[in-house]
């Protein structure tokens, strides 16, 4: 027989106990669901901000070199198109050479028919047979010859500037990506210096001038180094520029990024080197490290995104980035490929 007794009734201290249970479950719920993720210290953003200072630079150099391309490319398609335009004058003036010669033969009893066609609006598939040739003149067929020849090179011409076109709107599109991707990762390492204090910002910018003094002291008081020729005048010129600012796709004289710096210091030196890290890689004889005389390019990174000038005693002078600008630094504080020298 089923019971009808009464559920037990819990007591006050029970309900107490359940209460404040129930309540601290909630809170703590509450505060774990509305908890912020901490804030990156100082020194974490830093190294954020470094590790995207790197990432803006390699595109940075994508930028430069595309930016080198399509100055290349308008000036070969400007080359091109003066051409096309000299040559189309030469065809009009090989035309009216043979116009005459039809008005004599026209004058001295009428014009062939095969000479009519070749005048004609459209006689480019009426030349492609030789057969046309039989019925003109020694003169005549030599001046078709020349129209015929003219007419290839001006096709060939005309599509090989199509063909530098078209690259040419591929280039401008890279370009701007690059540029964008660049000014994107600039942008983001800002927004994270923007979240530390005024405090931590000067206390970043305050070790990052005592660690430029000291890297510039042991290049500047270390033993003594060879710095001579073309190479030994080109850091000299870099010298000058020591302090200044680092810019993207900038190349002076009062900004520079990395490959500016060092094209901009050989061109004092009287020496022309390319534009963009991977170009001026190739632009002299590879050197290891042990080999190294101030002056010679050293290049970091497996990509070689970046580049600088070897200053002696394991240092290198370059525009490092948009927080540090021109300034001494270890060649231990990145990874070191191979040096150029330039000559």
């Amino acid at each position: 027989m089923a019971s009808h007794r009464r559920p037990k009734q819990p007591t006050r201290a029970r309900v107490t106990v359940l209460t404040a249970t129930a309540a601290a479950a909630v809170a703590l719920s509450s505060q774990g669901a509305s908890a912020a993720p901490a804030k990156p210290g100082k020194d974490e953003v830093k190294t954020q901000v470094d590790a995207l200072y790197e990432e803006a630079e390699q595109a940075t150099e994508k930028f430069n070199a595309a930016k080198e391309r399509q100055e290349k490319l308008e000036k070969e398609i400007g080359q091109l198109q003066d051409q096309v335009a000299r040559g189309q004058g030469d065809l009009n003036e090989l035309r009216s050479t043979l116009g005459s010669m039809a008005s004599a033969q026209y004058r001295n009893g009428g014009i062939d028919p095969s000479l009519a066609l070749l005048l004609s609006e459209d006689p480019d598939s009426y030349l492609d047979k030789a057969s046309s040739l039989d019925h003109l003149s020694g003169k005549q067929v030599e001046a078709v010859q020349k129209i015929q020849a003219k007419q290839r090179s001006l096709a060939q011409q005309r599509q090989e500037a199509a063909g530098k076109l078209a690259d040419l709107d591929a280039t401008r599109k890279e370009l701007g990506e690059k540029k964008k991707a660049s000014t994107d990762k600039l942008n983001e390492a800002q927004a994270l210096l923007n979240t530390l204090t005024a405090q931590e910002r000067a206390q970043i910018k305050d070790e990052d001038a005592r660690a430029s003094r000291s890297e510039g002291e042991r290049a500047e008081l270390g033993p003594p180094v060879k710095a001579s020729g073309r190479a030994g005048a080109a850091l000299a010129a870099a010298k000058t520029k020591l302090g200044g600012a680092y810019v993207s796709g900038a190349t002076g004289p009062s900004a520079f990024d990395c490959s500016g710096l060092t094209q901009w210091a050989y061109k004092q030196a009287n020496v022309s080197i390319s534009r963009v890290t991977y170009t001026q890689a190739n632009d002299g004889t590879r050197i290891s490290r042990s080999q190294l005389q101030p002056g010679d390019l050293v290049f970091f990174y497996g990509d070689l995104h970046h580049v600088g000038l070897y200053a002696g005693n394991n240092m290198t002078l370059h525009a490092s980035n948009p927080r540090g600008g021109i300034k001494y630094e270890s060649m231990d504080n990145m990874p070191f490929q191979f040096g150029v020298r330039i000559g």
